[in-house]
C-alpha cells in the first residue's frame, strides 16, 4: 500500500511571520511620521550643543517667513522663549548664530528668521510691518512643545531696536524685551551721526562732515529717499509701561550714539512708569555686542560677507540669559541704570522746516548760471568771455556741492577717500571750482562796471540771472560747506 505523506511542519508558522511584519512595518511608519513631523532637528552631539529645528511661518500679510528654532538638549521643564530680531540689510538668520546658540546653551528657546525681502528695500521700510513679522514669530514660538507660553520675549538689535519695542507695544503676548544697540533717534538723525562717526575716523576733517549730516541728510528726507527717516521711538518706549526691559549698548558703539540713546530711554521708561527697565552697557563690545578694539574692528568670531563678526563680548549673553531667567521666574529686576561711557561725539538733529527748499535753492542757482549760455543761442548781446566762465564755474560747482555729499551719505564713508591730508580730493576739487566761481563772478562784475555805457539793454537782461545765481551761490556755498575749511 502506498505511504501516507504527512505535510512537514514548518519552523515558523505563517501566521506569526504576518504579525511580525506588520509590527515592524508599523514602527518604520511611525518613525517616518516622526522625521516628517520634525524636520531638520538636529543636534551638535560633538560639543552638546543646541537642538536646531528648522521652521516656517506666516509674516505678515501671509509672507511664508523661515527660521530656526535653537534649544537646549534634554530639557525637562518647559524654556522660556525669545525671538531675535535683527538690524538692518538682508538679515539672514546666519549673522545671529553665535547668540542663539549662547540663549540656548542657558535654557532660552531661541528664534531666529530670515527678514522679509518683500516690502522691505534701501528706500523701503516699514517698521509696523516688521513689528507683525516678529509677533508672527512669537505666536509661533509660544505654540512649540517645551516652550513656557508665558515668558517669551524679543530681543532687537540696532533696526531691531525701533521694530522689537514697536512690536512689544502692540501685543501682551510679548513677554519681555531686550534691546541691542538700539538708538533713541529717529534713524536720520542716527545715520547722520553714523557717517559722520565713520568720517572722522577714517580721518577726514572739515566741512563736508557737516554737508553730509546737514543739507544732504535734509535733502535726501525731502526726497523721500531715506525710508523711515522721522520715527520716533519715544512714543513706543512711552507705552511700554508693564514690559520688563534690558537695554544693553556696546561701550565702543560707533554706530549708533550709546550714551544719548541711553539717557532717552531711562527718562522715556521712567516717565511711562515701568519699574523694570535695566539699562547696562558692555565693556569691549561693539555696536553688536562683539568683541571689538576700538569700536570700528571685531575680534574673532565667524566670517560674514567676508569680514568677522567677533566673538561676543565677554559678559554679554551671560547678562542676557541670567536676566531673562530671572524675568521668567517671576523676579523681574527693579530698574537700574549704570554709569554711561563717554561718546564720540553729540549728535545733531536734522533740521525737518522749509524741506522744499533744499531741493529749490540748487534748482534755481542752476537755472541762473545756465541762463547765459542759453540766451546765447537768441545771440542778444555781445558775448562777455568771463560771464562764460562764471556760468561754466557756476554749473560744476552746484552739481559737485550736491552730488558728492549725497554720494557719501548714500555709499558710505569709502566713497571719501582718497585724502589728501584730511579733506576728500573731490571735496577739494568742488571747492577749488567754487573759489574759481567766485573769481569769475569778480571778473564779470568788473568788465559789466567798464563797459556800462556801451552795452545795450539786451546784454543787461542776459547777465541779471547770472549776477543773482552767483551772489545768492555765497550764502549757499557757505552752508553747504563748499565756501568753509
Amino acid at each position: 500500500m502506498p505511504l501516507a505523506l504527512t505535510p512537514p511542519v514548518p519552523l515558523i508558522s505563517l501566521p506569526r511571520v504576518r504579525r511580525a511584519a506588520l509590527r515592524a512595518l508599523a514602527v518604520a511608519w511611525a518613525a517616518l511620521l516622526v522625521l516628517c513631523c520634525a524636520p531638520g532637528a538636529r543636534a551638535d552631539a560633538k560639543d552638546g550643543g543646541p537642538v536646531r529645528a528648522d521652521v516656517s511661518f506666516r509674516g505678515a500679510g501671509g509672507l511664508l517667513l523661515h527660521g530656526t528654532v535653537y534649544s537646549a538638549p534634554g530639557a525637562r521643564a518647559p524654556q522660556p522663549g525669545l525671538v531675535l530680531v535683527g538690524g538692518s540689510g538682508a538679515g539672514p538668520r546666519q549673522e545671529y548664530q553665535q547668540e542663539a546658540e549662547a540663549f540656548a546653551r542657558a535654557g532660552i528657546a531661541t528664534l531666529v528668521y530670515d527678514k522679509r525681502t518683500v516690502g522691505y528695500s534701501r528706500t523701503h521700510r516699514d517698521f509696523g510691518l516688521l513689528a507683525d513679522d516678529a509677533l508672527a514669530a512669537v505666536r509661533l514660538l509660544r505654540e512649540r512643545q517645551g516652550v513656557d507660553p508665558h515668558h517669551v520675549g524679543l530681543w532687537g538689535f540696532s533696526e531691531g531696536g525701533w521694530v522689537a519695542p514697536l512690536a512689544a507695544s502692540r501685543s501682551s503676548e510679548v513677554a519681555f524685551l531686550v534691546t541691542v544697540a538700539a538708538s533713541g533717534h529717529p534713524p536720520l538723525r542716527t545715520q547722520a551721526w553714523n557717517l559722520t562717526t565713520q568720517l572722522r575716523h577714517r580721518g577726514v576733517a572739515g566741512s563736508l562732515n557737516g554737508a553730509v549730516a546737514g543739507p544732504a541728510a535734509q535733502l535726501l528726507d525731502a526726497a523721500g529717499l531715506f525710508p523711515a527717516a522721522d520715527h520716533d521711538p519715544l512714543p513706543v518706549l512711552h507705552r511700554l509701561h508693564r514690559t520688563p526691559v534690558l537695554a544693553l549698548w556696546g561701550a565702543y558703539d560707533m554706530q549708533v550714539p550709546p550714551r544719548e540713546s541711553a539717557e532717552i530711554f531711562h527718562d522715556a521708561l521712567a516717565r511711562a512708569g515701568n519699574r523694570h527697565a535695566v539699562i547696562r552697557f558692555l565693556p569691549g563690545a561693539a555696536h553688536n555686542g562683539h568683541r571689538t578694539s576700538d569700536g570700528f574692528d571685531r575680534i574673532g568670531g565667524p566670517l560674514y560677507h567676508g569680514h568677522p563678526l567677533g566673538e561676543l563680548a565677554p559678559g554679554y549673553a551671560r547678562t542676557v540669559t541670567s536676566w531673562v531667567r530671572a524675568v521668567s521666574a517671576g523676579h523681574a529686576p527693579a530698574s537700574s541704570t549704570a554709569p554711561a561711557p563717554a561718546q564720540s561725539a553729540l549728535s545733531t538733529p536734522v533740521p525737518r522746516n522749509h524741506a522744499w527748499a533744499v531741493w529749490l535753492v540748487p534748482a534755481l542757482l542752476l537755472l541762473g548760471f545756465a541762463a547765459y549760455p542759453l540766451t546765447a543761442v537768441l545771440r542778444r548781446g555781445p558775448a562777455v568771455r568771463p560771464a562764460r566762465w562764471t556760468a561754466c564755474l557756476g554749473l560744476l560747482t552746484v552739481l559737485g556741492t550736491v552730488l558728492y555729499p549725497l554720494a557719501v551719505f548714500i555709499a558710505g564713508d569709502g566713497a571719501a577717500a582718497p585724502l589728501v591730508g584730511s579733506r576728500p580730493v573731490v571735496w577739494l576739487a568742488v571747492q577749488a571750482l567754487a573759489l574759481g566761481l567766485l573769481a569769475a563772478a569778480g571778473v564779470t562784475a568788473a568788465t559789466a562796471w567798464r563797459r556800462r555805457g556801451t552795452w545795450g539793454r539786451a546784454t543787461w537782461l542776459r547777465l541779471a540771472p547770472l549776477a543773482l545765481a552767483s551772489a545768492a551761490f555765497v550764502p549757499w556755498g557757505i552752508w553747504w560747506g563748499v565756501l568753509r575749511p
